[in-house]
């Protein structure tokens, strides 16, 4: 999967980027290394989802999708 993200420079220093795909989905870094470390922590916290809190009945199946 490829994403587009858009990097800003913080006020503060550093930097912080959002995913805009992924609504809410945002974090910052000191530097360009520690933001996409973070970037690809965050897209993974965005999107995994606990199956346990979602009520599955014997008809339905759970996949994984590549794109």
């Amino acid at each position: 999967m490829k994403l587009k993200v858009i990097i800003h420079p913080a006020e503060e220093g550093g930097f912080w980027a959002e995913v805009p795909a992924i609504q809410g989905c945002a974090t910052q870094g000191e530097t360009i290394e520690e933001l996409l470390t973070n970037l690809h922590e965050a897209v993974d916290a965005c999107l995994s989802v606990d199956l346990e809190k979602i009520e599955i009945s014997g008809n339905d199946r759970v996949m994984e999708l590549v794109v």
